[in-house]
């Protein structure tokens, strides 16, 4: 598969490196890179963006890196125009569309794009249904496709898409298989490993399962596989497939296998056509190797195993239901917006980038009964932390998500939580406060029986107990307080022993290394100490909850004195450093949880402070170095007491993840002078980005 390298090019402006815009339309901008078809780990499809790369001048990457070949092309009357991907087709001819425009929302990215006469509406709806678990648990992604006269004349035309069979696998060296099915009312290719590893991966990428390339079968419609070069050929030069197979099992970079749909449109007007749809899927079973009490390992289930017991089954129901996808699709995206616009469109925008991406982490699981039935209350959601470390259930990653889920359905986040406390209350994990994940290595929830994870005592515990609380209020749901309070109250112990003046420890910003005395992590483990204090009263534990509240209280009290740098208006970084400073963000639960704890003057302060230390692309975490994260500017914005300084740490936020000069998918960690990313992308913390909206 011919891959060509890009240039992009680098102009200097005043104050930073920037680059010029795309010669498209982007709205609300052009991001690092678009999500196409992002719904779980492992179905991950995005389009690098850079300074601006059309849909058609690069192939879609998974979130790591590496092309999962997507192909396009649009027969209009006798010339033929790619759209999609950058297929290379020896000896036939060719041109390239135009693109027009380009826009992101919560669940769709659109892209329009001129093939001669007519104009081509390419749409990637990523459906997020937070509240219908059997279609949150679908691992499969729209592509449309709609086509309209530009010129008032009637055109022929016809549709081409393809997949390849690097959808399987992170080894392109590895031999697959395929099969074709064309006996019913769809066309699917699905496409596997011939000798699949279950719970394996390769560059983050699962090695096992299949992959599924379906349309609607018509008499207009007609398929191939083979080499890409030889089917994308047929299609160049005739506008049509010759509904063969080639069965030849092999490496996937051995002629480079694709799985292709065409179909004829006819006769298009300036009428739009009826949307060309094609689904994308990988699915797998089991999905995850869990943990559980005993000692034993558990093979958890895909959720959508609750309704469907094949995938044909999903797509049965799932190819069909486009059209209302896409309403409920839109619907969401409206609310979504009408709400951040609240805020204000650089909000917005963030928000929008940010949803996709956050649910694109997580899957949905239940396990067999003992008989072997599918136990479809024993719900569990994984959470892979991506990028980073691909840790599992990751508390001080499903912390600075936890906005979204709160949003969206606080359910959801019940669940990531269950998976944790299950293992902690089963015994098997030794130390006295909140585990750090529950695996290195996903999808492999394994524990950690030796105590031997990355150690963020007074984090993890504090995290546990703010969305432990926060879920009760949200929901009115007890379920979590009254089947663990007293592991809740287990960590809350450790907080009242080293909140106050943590140790030496790691936070959740553990790139940053260790540091003692901590004024940002005592505040979370002060908040912690508070929400016990609730949840000690809510279980009717009246005189626990009274010394707990005092304790929080008096540490409040302490904690401003130990915390004020005695030379310049502002909290330390860590006490006794009167030079250093950071970002509080963790007072945003004190805000979420309308405890007041911490006295007004604190906000007013770093909210004043802020200001005078911001960079090019936003204020620094704290002076040990000068990156920054998204989330966690996002939640001090949160609760800024003025609204210049919210809308400096949004704009901020904005302008970096437009400034086009990075072009993986949007990535929490930057540098604050250059706006350059550092290194994580794809990660779920971007769901902390909708903290605005819970407040």
């Amino acid at each position: 598969m011919f891959r060509p390298l890009l240039s992009l090019t680098i102009s200097l402006g005043l104050a930073s490196i920037v680059r010029s815009a795309p010669p498209w339309n982007a709205q609300p901008f052009s991001p690092p890179s678009y999500p196409l078809a992002v719904r779980s780990p492992y179905l991950s499809a995005w389009l690098p963006q850079g300074s601006g790369l059309a849909l058609n001048e690069v192939w879609p990457e998974f979130w790591g890196g590496g092309v999962v070949g997507w192909a396009g092309f649009v027969r209009v009357d006798t010339t033929t125009y790619s759209f999609l991907g950058l297929p290379a087709v020896p000896g036939a001819t060719f041109a390239k569309a135009v693109q027009k425009s380009a826009k992101f929302t919560a669940t769709q990215s659109v892209f329009v794009l001129q093939a001669g006469p007519v104009d081509l509406t390419v749409t990637f709806l990523s459906p997020v249904e937070p509240k219908d678990l059997l279609k949150q648990s679908l691992p499969f992604s729209y592509l449309s496709v709609v086509a309209a006269s530009r010129d008032g004349a009637s055109h022929n035309v016809a549709v081409y898409t393809d997949i390849s069979a690097e959808w399987v696998s992170g080894d392109n060296a590895l031999r697959a298989n395929w099969t074709t099915t064309t006996d019913s009312g769809i066309l699917t290719h699905q496409t596997r490993l011939v000798n699949p590893t279950v719970y394996g991966e390769v560059r983050d990428r699962i090695q096992h399962g299949s992959s599924y390339y379906s349309t609607a079968k018509t008499a207009n419609t007609t398929f191939q596989t083979g080499a890409d070069t030889v089917v994308r050929a047929n299609f160049v030069s005739s506008g049509a497939l010759p509904n063969t197979e080639d069965k030849e099992s092999r490496a996937i970079n051995d002629r480079w296998p694709v799985f292709a749909f065409a179909q004829k449109l006819g006769a298009v007007t300036s009428t739009p056509s009826a949307p060309v749809v094609f689904t994308v899927g990988h699915v797998r079973d089991p999905i995850i190797q869990y943990i559980v009490k005993g000692n034993t390992l558990q093979d958890r289930l895909p959720y959508f195993l609750t309704r469907y017991a094949t995938a044909a089954q999903i797509i049965a129901d799932f190819l069909p239901d486009y059209t209302k996808a896409l309403g409920r699709a839109n619907a969401m995206d409206a609310q979504v917006r009408t709400d951040a616009l609240k805020i204000s469109e650089d909000y917005a925008a963030i928000v929008d980038l940010s949803v996709r991406q956050t649910f694109g982490s997580i899957e949905l699981s239940v396990s067999r009964s003992s008989n072997g039935a599918i136990n479809a209350t024993d719900i569990l959601v994984f959470m892979k932390e991506i990028s980073s470390n691909g840790n599992m259930n990751t508390v001080d990653v499903i912390f600075p998500a936890w906005p979204a889920f709160l949003y969206f359905n606080p359910e959801l986040g019940r669940y990531l939580l269950e998976v944790l406390f299950r293992y902690q209350e089963s015994g098997l994990y030794p130390n006295k406060w909140a585990i750090h994940d529950i695996g290195a290595s996903y999808p492999k929830a394994l524990g950690h029986n030796d105590g031997g994870d990355e150690p963020m005592p007074v984090e993890e515990s504090g995290n546990m107990l703010i969305m432990a609380l926060s879920y009760t209020r949200k929901t009115g749901n007890r379920y979590i307080i009254d089947t663990y309070g007293r592991l809740l109250d287990q960590w809350n112990q450790f907080l009242i022993e080293d909140s106050l003046i943590p140790n030496n420890q790691l936070s959740t910003d553990d790139f940053a290394g260790p540091l003692a005395n901590q004024t940002n992590l005592a505040i979370k483990g002060i908040i912690g100490i508070k929400a016990m204090a609730e949840v000690a009263g809510l279980l009717g534990n009246a005189g626990e909850a009274a010394n707990y509240s005092s304790i929080a209280a008096s540490y409040v009290t302490q904690w401003e004195t130990l915390s004020a740098s005695k030379t310049q208006p502002h909290r330390t970084l860590g006490y006794n450093s009167d030079s250093s400073w950071g970002l509080t963000y963790n007072l945003y639960s004190d805000k979420l949880l309308k405890f007041n704890l911490f006295p007004q003057r604190i906000y007013d302060q770093q909210t004043a402070w802020y200001a005078t230390v911001a960079r090019e692309f936003g204020v620094p975490l704290d002076t040990r170095h000068e990156w920054t994260k998204t989330d966690w500017e996002i939640w001090t914005a949160a609760i800024a007491s003025t609204k210049e300084v919210r809308d400096l740490f949004i704009s901020s936020v904005r302008k970096y993840a437009a400034n086009g000069l990075n072009r993986q998918p949007f990535g929490d960690w930057y540098e604050t002078p250059s706006g350059r990313v550092n290194g994580f992308r794809a990660r779920p913390v971007v769901g902390g980005h909708l903290a605005l909206l819970d407040l």
